[in-house]
Parts: C-alpha cells; sequence; structure tokens
C-alpha cells in the first residue's frame, strides 16, 4: 500500500475512529481462510479449553459462536496476524509498533445469533495508554438481515462510556447510556462482502444486529493489535473486576 494511501487512511481513521477496506482481500484468499477455519473447527476445536470456545446453546456444535487464540494452535492464522500486510496497516494507524494478541472467529448462527451490544473494546481490555485496534474480516456477506457491524463515527474521542452486565454469551458488557441524540446522529452501517475489511480503534463504540435470517450464518475473523506502548492497567482491571462481582451478585 503506497504512502499517499496510507495517510488518507490514517487521516479517515483519526477522524471517524474506524475504516472500511472493500475487496481488501481476494475471493481466492477468503476461500482459503473458510477452508483453514473449517478444517480448525473439525480438527482443533474438540480439544480446546471451554472457555475458548463458545456457542448460542451450550454444546450444540451447529451453534458455534465464537472462537479465541486461532493463531496459538494453526500456522494459517499466525501467518494471517504477524508480519503481514494488516499488521504494517495496524501500525501505522497507531503510530507505533503493534503486538498481534488474538485472532477470533465470530459466527452468527442463523435465527438465533444474537444481538451485540453496543460497547468499547477497551471497557474489555484494560491497556494504558488505549493503543489498540481491531480487525474485523468478512468471510460471507453481511447485511442487515444476518448482522452487519454498525460504528458510531468519532466516538473514539469522547472517552470510555459507563458499561454494565448483559445477557449476551461472549459480550457480558453493554454501554448503559446508548442511544443519545449524538449516538444516533452519528451512527454508520457497515454491509459487507467476502473480503472487505473493517478496522476500529479499542475506542470505538460499535454494535452488531441479531441474525434473523432463517438459513443464513454470518461468518467473520478478528485480530486484535496492541500498540508496543500499550501496558496492563491495573487499576482499571480491579475496577472492571470490582464492578462485575457486584453485577453477578444481583444476578
Amino acid at each position: 500500500m503506497d504512502s499517499g494511501k496510507v495517510h488518507d487512511l490514517k487521516a479517515t481513521f483519526q477522524q471517524d475512529g474506524f475504516l472500511f477496506l472493500p475487496a481488501f482481500f481476494s475471493d481466492k484468499q477468503v476461500e482459503e481462510m473458510n477452508k483453514e477455519l473449517t478444517k480448525f473447527i473439525a480438527e482443533v476445536v474438540p480439544g480446546l479449553p471451554s472457555n475458548k470456545v463458545i456457542y448460542e446453546e451450550k454444546d450444540n456444535p451447529e451453534t458455534l459462536k465464537q472462537l479465541q487464540d486461532l493463531e496459538l494452535h494453526n500456522a494459517f492464522f499466525n501467518e494471517l496476524m504477524v508480519n503481514s500486510e494488516i499488521e504494517k496497516l495496524a501500525a501505522a494507524l497507531l503510530n507505533e509498533k503493534v503486538i498481534g494478541k488474538n485472532v477470533e472467529y465470530f459466527n452468527k448462527p442463523p435465527r438465533i445469533g444474537k444481538f451485540t451490544p453496543p460497547h468499547q473494546d477497551a471497557y474489555y481490555f484494560n491497556i494504558k495508554p488505549r493503543q489498540a485496534v481491531t480487525v474485523w474480516i468478512a468471510l460471507e456477506n453481511i447485511d442487515e438481515e444476518n448482522g452487519y457491524v454498525s460504528y458510531v463515527a468519532g466516538s473514539h474521542t469522547k472517552g470510555m462510556r459507563p458499561h454494565g452486565r448483559t445477557q449476551t454469551i461472549g459480550f457480558s458488557q453493554s454501554i448503559t447510556d446508548y442511544g443519545t441524540p449524538e449516538d444516533e446522529a452519528n451512527v454508520i452501517a457497515c454491509p459487507a462482502n467476502p473480503g472487505d475489511v473493517l478496522i476500529h480503534h479499542c475506542m470505538t463504540i460499535h454494535s452488531a444486529n441479531a441474525n434473523t435470517s432463517s438459513f443464513r450464518s454470518r461468518k467473520a475473523l478478528g485480530l486484535i493489535y496492541f500498540g508496543a506502548s500499550a501496558q496492563p492497567d491495573l487499576e482499571a482491571r480491579e475496577a472492571y473486576a470490582t464492578a462485575l462481582k457486584a453485577q453477578l451478585a444481583t444476578v
């Protein structure tokens, strides 16, 4: 990617807190991703610890929703994250060297794939400074019916919003005061085709529709990069743990 293009992308990212990159990956590359994913689910998932595999319906393989740390078990996904074009772009957007932290798989099974509540990734990450991006790769056609992602443009500059516990498996926290006139005025929906890429800052508010389709899945990969300057924020981690304990006590 030439320097002029990267400069323009950085300007958009700094303004909006996210990027939409159509056809970043070719059809052939997406086909290979889906092939490796199918193999991973068949051969690796049965041996993974339960906290790395999430189902919409507990232990029902047909409702697989989320996988963590694919790069630790598969060279293909490690190469997708490390020393890749995606890594270079993440570093350019954060203006520093980045460290790949996780390759995730996200799905919303037909009919039962639930709404992803509005949240900021930094609330989960607990790092300081809040230097991180998530790269989201569409593996199939994703629209309003099966669960496109939406962003609140510019929200990454407004600070951390209050979060509270949800009943959504895999996304336990949601912004409790979401839906202000400013939020609504700046929501941008991002339908995607296979190979399209979304990149958002860890402070950017985002959500995703439920999957109301009777037969279509909604498959995507997520790659998380921390800036090299990001360190564990122990105070934030303690506050998060305290808040979570209080939330669980009311259940």
